[in-house]
């Protein structure tokens, strides 16, 4: 047994996924050739261990190391035998209901996406359109989409590591947005990514809205770090940060964006640089930066940083509204009012937005290695779109280096990641991540941060 109290459970199916075939079956077993055995055990620990309240992969997998779970394929339909499991994922001893449709939405996407696509080597893709078909094909296999529904997807992003009276103000938020009937979606994780989920769903509760939708969209490099909170009903695995970007982007139809660190710097980023691109001047999409009182200084930070980087034509695509959740969820009301009519006019889909035009350099799945975050052209006479790609490239390899697994790895055998560009540009970079530092945003409060990076002015 380990040193934490655990469970071991047969437990039934729950959600979109109870029949696996016996080559399924097979392939969730082979801890030697195709190595999905141990993505999976990794994907669904971090399902169970919802309410553990760490942001290393690493320090979780030793923590439950003789954690283990079986398949168990019988006539009737599947079963998974659980060894050793966290035992905050049960009552009584059973597994409670969210964290089982959470861990079958595990065997679904990890057999579909990880299996299937590999198989036929999808993840290679180069062709822009060819890598938003194979994100909407993933997204269709889960059953994410619902026809016919006007626009009511809010993508909230924002920190794990967020202090109480910041998480309250993300509650509040959702809160609202789920008075007006909208769902939610976030990375479905902790901090910033659950406040507005449970926010929302007690605004759903009053108004009686029994079918709301909590969407989490994840991917396995950091779900370790981030394990979807028990609020999420539907819960989507994506093969890399770059399709679960666009996933946000393609399934919501509109992002508020709370206080985070680089992660959350990257979303703006990404957003950004999608939305800079003349094909989509005219497509309705609606921003939001919004935060308590006490975060105005940070979006501050964060506004001067987009001014002084990206220009005032990035400054517009985005409003500000401080300390003030009903005007927040009246103004994305309206935002989604317009994507409604919009999507109407040019006879475009309500569930997935086929419009917005993502250029490749936003879809190539970028591998922060030593050597590619070295390479990063930081420089402010690149075009914006193309230094806006590239900064939220540095920020996710600052992502990495934090709390994602092979991240912390290499940082722990080759030293820090360098970054190096244009000297006043890199001075801008170092003040905002020096911030984020400061304010305790780059690890969960009382843990120790030691920078994975070094900045060359």
């Amino acid at each position: 047994m380990s040193g934490c109290n655990t469970v071991s459970a047969i437990v039934n199916p729950a959600g979109s996924m109870n029949v696996l075939s016996a080559h399924e079956v097979s392939k969730l077993h082979d801890t030697t050739h195709t190595g999905l055995y141990s993505l999976f055990r990794q994907c669904a620990l971090a399902v169970l261990s919802c309410d553990t309240e760490l942001d290393d992969a690493q320090e979780l997998m030793n923590l439950y190391h003789d954690f283990d779970i079986k398949i168990m394929q019988e006539h009737r339909g599947l079963q998974l035998e659980l060894i050793n499991a966290p035992a905050c994922a049960f009552v009584n001893g059973e597994l409670i209901r969210g964290v089982r449709e959470n861990l079958f939405s595990v065997v679904r996407d990890i057999l579909h996406v990880f299996s299937e696509i590999e198989a036929h080597d999808l993840l290679q893709l180069t062709d822009p359109q060819d890598i938003t078909n194979l994100i909407f094909e993933i997204l269709r296999h889960a059953n994410a989409f619902i026809p016919k529904t006007p626009p009511n997807i809010v993508v909230c992003w924002g920190g794990h590591s967020i202090g109480r009276e910041e998480y309250k103000y993300t509650k509040d938020v959702g809160y609202q947005l789920g008075l007006r009937g909208m769902d939610i979606c976030t990375g479905c994780g902790p901090g910033a990514m659950k406040g507005p989920m449970k926010g929302g769903h007690i605004g759903h509760a009053k108004q009686r809205i029994h079918n709301g939708r909590f969407i989490g969209l994840t991917e396995p490099g950091i779900i370790a770090a981030e394990s979807p909170n028990p609020i999420v009903n539907e819960l989507l695995i994506m093969p890399d940060i770059e399709k679960r970007l666009e996933s946000f982007v393609r399934l919501g139809h509109g992002i508020v964006v709370f206080p985070g660190g680089p992660g959350t710097c990257e979303e703006i980023m990404y957003l950004i640089g999608i939305l800079l691109h003349p094909a989509n001047r005219e497509l309705p999409f609606p921003f939001i930066l919004t935060g308590p009182a006490c975060a105005k200084e940070y979006f501050e930070q964060i506004n001067a940083f987009i001014g002084d980087t990206l220009g005032a034509e990035a400054q517009k695509l985005y409003e500000i509204i401080v300390d003030d959740p009903v005007t927040v969820a009246n103004r994305m009301q309206q935002g989604l009012h317009k994507v409604k009519q919009y999507r109407k006019d040019h006879s475009d889909a309500f569930y997935f937005n086929w419009k917005l035009h993502i250029e490749h350099s936003f879809q190539e799945p970028f591998e922060p290695t030593h050597e590619n975050m070295a390479a990063l052209a930081l420089e402010p006479d690149l075009p914006k779109a193309e230094l806006a790609a590239n900064l939220r490239r540095a920020m996710s390899g600052i992502v990495a280096g934090n709390i994602k697994e092979d991240g912390v790895e290499a940082i722990r055998k080759h030293g820090k990641f360098k970054l190096k560009g244009e000297p006043k540009l890199m001075k801008r970079v170092d003040k905002l991540l020096a911030s984020f530092v400061e304010q305790q945003r780059m690890k969960l409060p009382g843990s120790h941060y030691e920078p994975c990076y070094e900045i060359e002015h």
